[in-house]
C-alpha cells in the first residue's frame, strides 16, 4: 500500500521522537521500535550543537534527558556522545538496537535508520526556536539534507518523505523560501503562562514576558494558517479540543492536518471523526492497532 492509499483508508500514524514510549526519546532504540512498529512515519526536534552539527533533541538543555547539563549548544557532537540520553528512561534496550553508546543521533544518522527501513517512510522534522543560531538553524539543517541528496522540489530523500515544522512564524516563514508549502506546517498550541513558569522556573516577570512573545507567535501562526500560507496545520489535541470552529475552517480550506501528541484512544477516535490526516504518538503500534480495528467491517 503507497502512502497516498493508507491516507485514504485512515490517518498516517507519526512516531512522536521515536516509539517514546517504549525507549528513550530520540534514541536509535526509539526510531527502529517505531519502523518495527509499522508508524507511517517518525517526528524528530533538532538543535545545532557548538560545532554546528544537527542533533536530535528535544530540550534546549542536557539536564532531563540524559547526564549532562547546560545547553546543547554549548557541546561540540564529540562532547555530547560522550553521554548517557537512554538509561534515564529505564527501558533495556535489545542487542540489535545498539549499545548505550549508540543510542544518541544527528540527523544524518536518522536518515540512515530511515534509508533501511525497506519501505516509503516520513520524517517530520520540527525546528527548535528560540535558537542562539536563529534561522542559521533552518538554513543548516536544509544544507545538511541537500548533501544527502534531498530533492527540493518533492521534498523527498530515496524513500523518506521530509516535511518541516516549527511553532515559529519567522522560522515556518524562512522555510517556505525553499521548501514546498505543502512539506512546511505552521505548529499551534495555547499559551499556558503558568504552565511555563513552573517548566522553566521563571519569575512573574519574565515568565509572563515569555508568554506575551509566545502568545504574539501563536497569534502569527494562526494567520498563516487563515491565509493558507503552510499546507500543513499542527495543533496540539487540546488546541483541537478548545477549538473546533478553528479545525473546521482550516479543514475545509484544504489544510492537511498533522495532530500532536495523541496516545488515548478517546483523542485517537476524535481525530478519525474529524477527518485528521496525521496523528503524531508515541504508542505507534498501540493507535495502529486502534485504527484498524475501527476501520474493520461490523459482523
Amino acid at each position: 500500500m503507497t502512502t497516498d492509499e493508507s491516507s485514504a483508508a485512515r490517518p498516517l500514524v507519526y512516531a512522536h521522537r521515536g516509539s517514546s514510549a517504549a525507549f528513550a526519546e530520540h534514541t536509535r532504540a526509539a526510531y527502529l521500535q517505531a519502523i518495527a512498529d509499522g508508524a507511517d512515519g517518525v517526528e524528530c526536534d533538532i538543535h545545532l550543537t557548538r560545532d554546528q552539527h544537527a542533533v536530535l533533541l528535544h530540550d534546549a538543555n542536557l539536564d532531563r534527558t540524559s547526564d549532562g547539563t547546560g545547553p546543547v549548544a554549548d557541546r561540540t557532537l564529540q562532547e555530547l556522545r560522550l553521554l548517557d540520553f537512554s538509561s534515564w528512561k529505564g527501558a533495556r534496550i535489545p542487542d540489535d538496537y545498539g549499545g548505550r553508546s549508540a543510542q544518541f543521533l544527528s540527523l544524518p544518522e536518522l536518515l540512515d535508520i530511515l534509508r533501511g527501513a525497506g519501505r516509503e517512510i516520513g520524517l517530520a522534522i520540527e525546528l527548535k526556536h528560540p535558537s542562539p543560531y536563529q534561522l542559521r538553524l533552518e538554513d543548516r539543517v536544509l544544507d545538511i539534507l541537500r548533501a544527502e541528496g534531498w530533492d527540493a522540489t518533492t521534498s523527498r530523500l530515496d524513500n523518506v518523505n521530509i516535511s518541516f515544522m516549527s511553532f515559529s512564524p519567522d522560522s515556518v516563514r524562512h522555510l517556505l523560501k525553499a521548501v514546498p508549502a505543502s512539506a512546511v506546517c505552521q505548529l499551534v498550541d495555547d499559551v499556558n503562562v503558568a504552565e511555563i513558569r513552573g517548566e522553566l522556573g521563571l519569575g512573574a516577570l519574565t515568565g509572563g514576558a515569555l508568554a506575551n512573545v509566545m502568545k504574539a507567535a501563536q497569534t502569527e501562526g494562526e494567520r498563516i494558517l487563515d491565509d493558507c500560507e503552510a499546507g500543513l496545520a499542527g495543533p496540539g489535541i487540546s488546541y483541537v479540543r478548545e477549538h473546533a470552529r478553528t479545525i473546521q475552517r482550516w479543514l475545509d480550506s484544504g489544510r492537511r492536518f498533522r495532530v500532536w501528541t495523541v496516545d488515548s484512544e478517546d483523542d485517537v477516535a476524535l481525530c478519525r471523526e474529524l477527518g485528521i490526516h496525521e496523528i503524531t504518538t508515541n504508542r505507534p503500534a498501540r493507535v495502529l492497532a486502534q485504527l484498524s480495528a475501527e476501520s474493520r467491517p461490523a459482523r
